[in-house]
């Protein structure tokens, strides 16, 4: 794992400013956030920072304004969501840099917090342009970058400021890289991937990366019919990516070169109709799926058997659920395995980090999220680090 400095390294901050991006992008309703998960994961570091005396400018996006100001995209939307969770007047500032946000630090105290408009209301946030990161970097003493969910964009606001003031991971960034380095940069083996979902197309360089870095790829969703296919499968009207059979016996031959075990499933949940209990609902042998039917699940012996492979590992880390998740009953497998390994983690014996959308969707359903040792909600940034692209955002942090 790169080095990168910490909150730990900052001395006295009374009086300093603190530039902090943070992820504001909040799902709203009615004019409130309907999910305030991302800012109670960076409160710890505005609370740190703004109980350490430091004035505190918090600056994210929020929506797509595409550099232009839009009314509806202010971050002015979410102050009073972000001031009730932290339990702290939160004054706005209508600029980003400037004198407007000049005059606004001289009137903070020691210890307040500002909250700066959305960033990309400007275009050289998405250029990533040097004078406009010099012009925010102007009004503060350091940076502080708590936004993983961004750090796969190399925007002024993630990656042009760290290299224009000391820069610093707050706490959330710290326990996600931490998170981030025990699942793939330097994990204890065994390790084992799960990787789900709809299309292996969306997925390929996850796989092509993990195939050579773990020892058991379990390969679920309407992925594992693609796999299947390759392998001379019938999967009848399953959804399937037959013009990417090459591609995946292809990884598969990768695998085995590494060492890596691909698992797929062998007994499946099929029914004719894709829609909750179906009357055509049964379990089969993947060999046995018929010409009118879809493969909507992995099957209990094969979920039973991957619940032993994670028996034997050391390290998980997950991507994507099994099946049709969304619609009972194929929501079984995933369940199932899910609160296997969340029952491995609570018991020592594996460390489990889970991140995407539809996986934290699957492991809340599962009732399990708490249950494992890092969830990450980062989306795009967590796909890219299972690619194992270089993240801009983190890469500038130890610059």
């Amino acid at each position: 794992m790169p080095k990168f400095k910490t909150l730990d390294d900052l001395g006295d901050v009374t009086g300093k400013v603190a530039l902090v991006r943070v992820d504001l992008n909040l799902p709203m309703k009615g004019g409130s956030a309907t999910d305030v998960t991302r800012v109670e994961a960076s409160m710890p570091t505005i609370l740190e920072l703004a109980d350490a005396g430091a004035k505190v400018l918090l600056l994210a996006h929020f929506g797509r304004p595409k550099g232009q100001r839009h009314s509806t995209m202010s971050t002015s939307y979410v102050q009073g969501d972000v001031s009730r969770v932290l339990g702290r007047e939160i004054m706005f500032i209508s600029e980003v840099a400037g004198p407007v946000v000049e005059q606004s630090i001289s009137i903070l105290r020691n210890g307040d917090i500002g909250l700066l408009d959305n960033v990309r209301f400007w275009p050289g946030e998405e250029a990533n342009d040097p004078e406009f990161a010099k012009g925010i970097a102007a009004n503060a003493d350091f940076y502080v970058n708590d936004a993983f969910s961004a750090a796969h964009r190399a925007h002024a606001s993630t990656e042009g400021l760290a290299h224009l003031l000391p820069a610093y991971a707050g706490r959330a960034m710290e326990k996600e890289l931490t998170a981030l380095d025990k699942a793939l940069g330097n994990p204890e083996p065994p390790v084992a991937a799960v990787v789900g979902g709809a299309k292996v197309s969306t997925k390929l360089a996850v796989l092509e990366n993990l195939v050579g870095r773990v020892q058991h790829l379990i390969i679920g969703g309407g992925m594992a019919n693609t796999f299947l296919a390759a392998r001379g499968v019938d999967v009848g009207k399953s959804l399937c990516e037959h013009d990417l059979t090459a591609t995946a016996n292809a990884i598969m031959d990768k695998a085995d070169h590494a060492g890596c075990t691909v698992h797929l499933p062998y007994d499946v949940v099929v029914a004719k109709e894709f829609a909750a209990n179906p009357p055509s609902l049964r379990t089969c042998n993947v060999h046995e799926v018929a010409a009118d039917e879809m493969i909507l699940d992995i099957g209990p012996q094969a979920t039973e058997a991957l619940a032993d492979v994670l028996k034997t590992c050391r390290t998980l880390v997950w991507n994507g659920p099994l099946g049709a998740f969304e619609t009972e009953p194929f929501d079984t497998a995933t369940v199932a395995l899910a609160r296997t390994a969340a029952a491995l983690t609570q018991d020592g014996s594996l460390t489990s980090v889970a991140g995407g959308g539809d996986t934290v969707a699957a492991l809340n359903h599962a009732g399990v999220a708490k249950d494992f040792t890092y969830v990450s909600t980062a989306g795009g940034a967590f796909l890219e680090w299972m690619e194992g692209k270089e993240l801009p955002g983190v890469a500038a942090l130890s610059a």
